[in-house]
């Protein structure tokens, strides 16, 4: 005897939210300014300038840009914020941190512009597996964004979830 064998998972009502659908596709760089410091340490102001004036920024046109010093020099502020005047009419976005933190910070825009409201009180599965660099904390983020309004979070996949939230009865 054969029972017909019936896919729970296509017919539940479980909504999957893949955050990578939402990844901005560009280019990310890595501009480190070690190199233009005297002995990769001292920030000599009239040179740093000179460099940044005679840099070609056009090559950073379209790109998402992640200022760092990757040595343990002491870099004033306003270094970060010449170069980012700079890259200000080529770059899609400047920040000061490392590549992590450049996608962190473009998920953080992408979430809280996110309209999420056809998912009021709809089981969520957050998808886990990603293709394109996800963040942790845009998890984090979506989290702190869906829970207030959906009735039941889950992460992974359909087949094979992890509960994280339910909302109570009341």
């Amino acid at each position: 005897m054969s029972e017909e064998i019936i896919n729970r998972v296509a017919s539940s009502k479980l909504i999957t939210f893949n955050l990578e659908d939402h990844y901005l596709e560009g280019e990310r760089v890595l501009f480190d300014i070690k190199d233009w410091l005297l002995d990769g340490f001292v920030l000599r102001e009239k040179d740093f300038r000179e460099q940044a004036k005679a840099h070609d920024w056009g090559k950073y046109d379209g790109q998402y840009v992640a200022l760092i010093c990757s040595s343990d020099a002491i870099i004033p502020a306003w270094a970060f914020m010449l170069l980012a005047t700079y890259l200000q009419p080529y770059a899609k976005k400047v920040i000061t941190g490392d590549l992590e933190t450049l996608e962190s910070i473009l998920y953080a825009e992408i979430i809280e512009k996110l309209d999420l409201s056809e998912l009021k009180d709809k089981p969520v599965i957050v998808k886990g597996c990603s293709h394109k660099p996800v963040p942790k904390n845009a998890y984090l983020l979506l989290i702190e964004k869906l829970q207030p309004i959906v009735k039941s979070l889950m992460y992974g996949e359909a087949c094979s979830s992890v509960p994280l939230y339910k909302k109570t009865k009341g």
